[in-house]
């Protein structure tokens, strides 16, 4: 079943982020992942949104998204995150 990461996104070092959006694609396509969305301008059409940026990502699996948030790889790019931005990272299964 496909799985999708979403995240939510306020950056507080906009060079620094650039850094990391740069090392991430290699990342998602390692394992089978595609952006559907990334950093595209948000309308509101009911209660609040508060971030910067909404990025989704979807895997052919659970398993695939997981073992990529996991990856060495991945881990890298998010030390390179690290005091860049706020993120939260969500996992849906379909």
């Amino acid at each position: 079943m496909p799985a999708f990461v979403i995240v939510e996104i306020d950056i507080t070092d906009p060079e620094k982020y650039n850094a990391y959006k740069a090392l991430t694609p290699a990342t998602v396509s390692a394992f089978g992942g595609k952006f559907v969305l990334r950093g595209n301008p948000v309308t509101v059409l009911e209660g609040e949104w508060n971030h910067e940026r909404l990025v989704m990502l979807r895997f052919p699996t659970k398993e695939k998204a997981e073992a990529w948030y996991h990856s060495d790889a991945y881990q890298h790019a998010k030390s390179v995150r690290s005091g860049a931005a706020k993120a939260k990272f969500l996992l849906i299964e379909t």
